[in-house]
């Protein structure tokens, strides 16, 4: 939620934000709830998101009074997600990483203060990890997050660390931030970073980065698994085989 002083002054921003506000709540937002968050004024709110809606980025249930993000919007992502090679090329490399490792693989990239979720292969077995591409997770208690921050240019990395707010998720997350540092530097040494009850009980993950041949990295791959199932050692064993998919995907993935 942004504060009013972070509100845009220009009609372009005032718009994109309320947009961004309507896919982050993809079950539906009231007009009242859509101002308050963005800080725009409820008249200029509504002129703005029906504007939107005119051209099917947002639609409006008139039922429920709540508007929801619009298939404009979805053929669009489709569209980015191809000209990432997302659905092309990331997909059946994810694919055939679940087939191996019978549980969850994810994706996400560096998005400000957080990483954002872009794909994910669900895994065969009855109880596993669930996730929500296009939704943002924190980077503190997050295998991917610690990767993204680990790989990242030296001073975006550092900003980083200065700047990620420490809130507790889970019963392990992070809350000291010299300990996140230390926690950082020992995935950059080791090429993976973990996460073992960190965002959420009893969820453990494990993470490698994406990397470009040139070797700015370009996103985070994961394997996330309940912590019944799997020990921080089994989850750690699989790092061979998603260095390797990461590898590929590198060199296949479309540059940017």
């Amino acid at each position: 939620m942004s504060s009013a002083s972070e509100v845009p002054t220009d009609v372009v921003g005032r718009a994109i934000r309320l947009l961004v506000l309507v896919g982050e709540h993809p079950h539906g937002v009231t007009l009242s709830v859509l101002a308050r968050e963005s800080g725009v004024p409820v008249s200029t709110a509504h002129r703005l998101v029906n504007s939107l809606c005119r051209e099917g980025l947002v639609e409006f249930e008139a039922a429920d009074k709540r508007y929801r993000p619009g298939l404009r919007l979805f053929q669009l992502g489709q569209q980015a997600g191809q000209a990432y090679g997302f659905a092309g090329t990331a997909l059946p490399v994810m694919q055939r990483v679940t087939r191996q490792t019978e549980e969850a693989t994810l994706m996400s990239v560096l998005d400000g203060t957080r990483h954002l979720y872009l794909h994910y292969v669900d895994g065969p077995l009855p109880v596993g990890v669930r996730s929500e591409p296009g939704r943002h997770g924190p980077l503190h208690c997050t295998s991917m997050g610690k990767v993204l921050m680990a790989f990242a240019p030296d001073d975006v990395r550092a900003d980083l660390l200065d700047r990620v707010e420490l809130t507790p998720h889970g019963p392990n997350s992070i809350t000291d931030r010299d300990d996140l540092r230390e926690e950082v530097a020992r995935a950059a040494e080791r090429g993976y970073a973990t996460a073992d009850e960190e965002h959420h009980r009893g969820l453990r993950a494990v993470a490698v980065p994406v990397l470009r041949p040139d070797g700015n990295v370009f996103a985070a791959l994961s394997t996330a698994a309940p912590a019944f199932r799997r020990s921080m050692d089994d989850l750690v064993a699989m790092v061979p085989l998603l260095q390797a998919a990461a590898s590929e995907l590198g060199v296949r993935l479309p540059a940017r």
